[in-house]
């Protein structure tokens, strides 16, 4: 069995994840692999696989705070609490940081930098895992500021921009399978009625019964979590049979969708974030 991470040697490999996160929020490219190089050589004789794994960690601790993350790095949320102190006292001494998250949530949206090839572009969701973390720290208000990933959900030109996509996406299907008629009844509610429908497009099943869709749509990797109101749990509870999370990610580079249906409590791990209190 490996020997335990020392706390120099999370320092590093945290640190070493924040320099490669900062290139990558700047838009420049980078090598993981000479990262990985230049890092081994100050650690315990710790593998490739080894250091990958923390810095998957690191990702899942991040998408637990809120923050952006590097979206090579997949997020594997059975990590120390030691780990999450470690993260946490590196973003309170550089926070400059906030300012790239900042930029990462608000700044203006592009449409996707190739073409698209609807043919291609829905892949496999991911799988539903029963995970087990160590029990959240105390209380620590440093580390409790903005949540980037629920902000950037909300970046209204992101979800406009998405769901035009899947506006496209489902007349090309539909086209594809021989029902045109049914493309031309596929309608944008959430732009022509607004947010409170509890679904964002009315598009038809090829056997013609209604279809709704929720289109979630973010700049990072698919195993970034979603944020969803009571109304639109509610509304995929009633309509479970014919209700459609649309999951768009990479949105700006190479954009990829993976679609499920049923509704939200079943197709996905949810928590409360808000609760009502009332007398």
């Amino acid at each position: 069995m490996p020997d335990s991470w020392t706390n120099i040697e999370v320092e590093l490999v945290v640190a070493d994840y924040f320099s490669m996160l900062s290139t990558e929020l700047r838009g420049e490219t980078y090598s993981k692999a000479e990262h990985r190089r230049y890092l081994r050589p100050l650690l315990s004789n710790r593998s490739d696989g080894s250091i990958e794994f923390k810095h998957q960690n690191i990702s899942a601790v991040l998408i637990n705070l809120g923050k952006p993350y590097i979206k090579g790095y997949l997020p594997r949320y059975n990590y120390q609490g030691s780990l999450k102190t470690r993260v946490v006292e590196y973003l309170n001494l550089n926070l400059g940081l906030e300012n790239q998250f900042l930029n990462f949530a608000d700044k203006d949206i592009f449409r996707p930098k190739t073409d698209l090839n609807f043919e291609r572009l829905i892949v496999e969701p991911p799988l539903l895992k029963i995970y087990a973390a160590e029990p959240e720290l105390a209380y620590n208000p440093k580390s409790i500021k903005i949540n980037y990933l629920e902000r950037e959900q909300r970046n209204q030109k992101l979800g406009v921009l998405g769901e035009e996509l899947v506006m496209q996406y489902e007349k090309w299907n539909l086209i594809h399978l021989g029902k045109e008629k049914l493309a031309e009844q596929v309608r944008w509610i959430a732009h022509e009625e607004g947010d409170g429908a509890g679904f964002d497009i009315l598009s038809k099943n090829i056997n013609g019964t209604d279809k709704y869709i929720e289109v979630k749509t973010t700049k990072l990797g698919k195993e970034t979590p979603f944020f969803f109101s009571q109304n639109e749990l509610q509304f995929s509870i009633e309509k479970s049979e014919n209700y459609h999370l649309f999951r768009l990610f990479n949105f700006e580079e190479q954009a990829k969708m993976f679609i499920k249906n049923g509704n939200l409590n079943s197709i996905c791990h949810s928590e409360p974030m808000t609760f009502k209190g009332f007398f």
